[in-house]
């Protein structure tokens, strides 16, 4: 397994959403056009762009770094150099770790959010469907998502509702009205706009207008007891307190010009204060839209900046609990990928003992039998345990022991009438 990974830890956002671009197809050519590699899972939100690729022979590790440089410099923008400096490599035991904390929502902007896991569970999703996946990596993403049910079950840190758009309400809830007479215009009908509907009606919010520009927001509304707005967006705007951006469209959705137009057709009556909040990574909304009169604007920078601290007991409860959970996925994938010598030696010796003790009375087959598999076991136990610890010498000196074992001369000669 390698992983190549850039986060909010590391880069602005901004080169976050230029390494993002057309993720759905950067795993299909990478496994297409890369030859070292099998298998890739692309993992793209709103704070990071990770992949994870297998790659049957370590030695390719280089060659496909620089081969996925190269595939996602030509979608980017950016030279394959820049690329390959942007994205942290990580090899073995390091991948299963980094996804199993991203997973559980420790490595995100808002430490503990719960987003992140339906997250990866969709890039493994859409992995399946485009045709990138490897057995290994379902095992690994699989994994992962045990790891964050446990992480939460024995910590609780999600259930604090902590999130991105939790912490953007947070940030502009003092301005506005009670919930209960907010009036909120939702722009986006994916995964991340259930997300923040889900959030609002939490709150207590319920006068929702749901905008689309790909005329998906009657279905969506429908399904979820909220309003479809029109498809003119300034006239959508009209009497709204709040924006709540996550549609990830490229480009701007919301302007200035729609929305001067917005609050110019209220100026009769008084135009109210208006909180937007931006919180898709290709900025939905046109970030000068934050200097006019009366607007406040929320992105995922401002976010970040304001998220709460992730230094606390439960965290390092949580980490301590990922670290031992990828431990033992790594003990068990080890014991998997180093058992098939294992299994062949003992089938050497097992054929051998089927055919000695063919023919011989019940008591001595029964007394060969105990006295082969017990030469077996001993070897047998340390090679799995050595590959479970990943000592490769343990390991190599209990297979050659296992290659010693033979059942004696005699009980192979021919069966007595």
């Amino acid at each position: 397994m390698l992983s190549l990974v850039a986060s909010h830890h590391d880069l602005d956002l901004a080169v976050l959403e230029r390494l993002s671009a057309d993720t759905h197809a950067v795993g299909r050519e990478i496994v297409t056009g890369c030859h070292p590699v099998s298998g890739a899972v692309v993992l793209a939100t709103c704070n990071r762009f990770e992949l994870y690729l297998d790659i049957p022979d370590p030695a390719d590790a280089e060659a496909a770094r620089t081969a996925v440089a190269a595939t996602v410099a030509a979608r980017s923008g950016y030279t394959p150099q820049h690329v390959a400096d942007a994205l942290a490599p990580a090899t073995g035991g390091a991948v299963v770790e980094h996804l199993f904390a991203v997973a559980s929502g420790l490595e995100s902007m808002v430490v503990g959010e719960r987003e992140i896991a339906g997250q990866v569970r969709r890039a493994l999703t859409a992995a399946r469907r485009d045709g990138t996946t490897t057995s290994d990596l379902e095992a690994l993403f699989q994994a992962a998502s045990r790891a964050s049910r446990a992480v939460e079950g024995r910590t609780g840190l999600g259930a604090a509702g902590r999130s991105v758009v939790g912490v953007a309400l947070d940030l502009v809830e003092e301005g506005l009205p009670d919930w209960s007479d907010v009036r909120c215009l939702l722009i986006g009908t994916g995964s991340y706009a259930g997300a923040s509907l889900a959030a609002l009606k939490a709150r207590g919010c319920r006068d929702v207008l749901v905008y689309s520009a790909s005329g998906r927001a009657g279905q969506f509304a429908a399904q979820r007891g909220v309003s479809a707005a029109t498809s003119d967006l300034a006239a959508s705007l009209a009497g709204v307190d709040l924006v709540v951006a996550c549609s990830g469209a490229a480009g701007a959705v919301l302007d200035v010009d729609a929305l001067i137009r917005a609050r110019s057709a209220e100026a009769s009556i008084g135009a109210r204060p208006l909180a937007v909040l931006d919180l898709a990574l290709q900025h939905d909304v046109d970030p000068a839209v934050g200097e006019l009169p009366g607007v406040r604007l929320v992105s995922l920078t401002t976010v970040a900046e304001q998220a709460p601290d992730g230094h606390s007991a439960t965290v390092a409860e949580a980490l301590a609990l990922v670290a031992e959970q990828a431990e033992a996925f790594e003990r068990t994938r080890r014991t998997r990928e180093w058992n098939p010598p294992v299994v062949a030696e003992r089938r050497r010796v097992l054929e051998e003992l089927a055919t000695a003790a063919d023919g011989l009375p019940e008591r001595e087959a029964r007394a060969l039998r105990r006295r082969v598999r017990s030469a077996l076991h001993g070897p047998t136990v340390r090679a799995r345990a050595a590959a479970a610890a990943g000592d490769a010498a343990e390991y190599a000196a209990a297979l050659a022991e296992l290659a010693t074992v033979t059942v004696p001369a005699r009980d192979l000669a021919t069966p007595r009438a």
